[in-house]
């Protein structure tokens, strides 16, 4: 498991009620690694948050993180 699909699986199981549906999978790109991010329908809400902050504060710790090993990745919500 790579750093950055460990941090947010991390991240996402303690923001949700079903942390056993949470599923992060990742693509790998020429230039961009893809997260992305399955959740509950249920648990949908809280991993966005009010308008889009959760899901802001995600990305940005993504983009920190991977600007840290020094790549590029972008966070996907799959409904």
């Amino acid at each position: 498991m790579s750093e950055l699909k460990g941090l947010i699986e991390y991240v996402s199981k303690h923001l949700v009620d079903m942390p056993d549906k949470v599923d992060v999978t990742e693509v790998l790109g020429e230039q961009t690694t893809v997260v992305e991010l399955r959740v509950d329908k249920t648990d949908l809400g809280k991993v966005i948050g009010k308008q889009g902050r959760t899901a802001r504060a995600l990305r940005t710790i993504l983009n920190a993180a991977s600007t840290k090993l020094k790549k590029r990745s972008v966070l996907e919500i799959i409904e």
